[in-house]
């Protein structure tokens, strides 16, 4: 019979630990949101002190995947990740939006699998408007 008190839930990485592994990103780990360049200003945390860092998958992984439609950028926030994409909100561009979320999952699965244990719980996906939201109320 086992100790149930010994036996322990093995310790997830830390965001930029994980960075650091992931071959096609390891060197792209920017400290707080520096990673979102000039959109860190899009992102509001309610403690930024526990911002573990920031990654622009966009401009790291370009060179692997030059004619595909990749997702933005990722950052570390109290244990976990989640993903932005700044991106036009139109109507016409909802396809284009999902099609880089698919991207974006097939790469955490193939590509980046500790970074895919670390993604929030919940939401953890974000399409944020870079210029208002022009999308149609009656439109799939």
């Amino acid at each position: 019979m086992r100790d149930k008190k010994k036996e322990k839930t093995p310790k997830l990485k830390s965001f930029k630990a994980v960075i650091e592994e992931t071959t096609e990103v390891s060197n792209c780990f920017e400290e707080g949101l520096k990673g979102l360049g000039k959109y860190s200003n899009k992102v509001e945390l309610a403690d930024p002190k526990k911002c573990e860092g920031s990654v622009d998958i966009d401009a790291c992984v370009a060179k692997y995947y030059p004619n595909e439609s990749r997702w933005d950028y990722v950052f570390g926030y109290k244990g976990e990740a989640f993903f932005i994409e700044v991106h036009s909100a139109d109507t016409s561009e909802v396809g284009v939006v999902l099609k880089k979320l698919q991207w974006l999952k097939n790469w955490l699965n193939s590509q980046a699998p500790e970074l895919n244990k670390i993604k929030a719980k919940g939401q953890t996906f974000y399409w944020i408007q870079s210029k208002g939201n022009h999308i149609l109320k009656n439109s799939k």
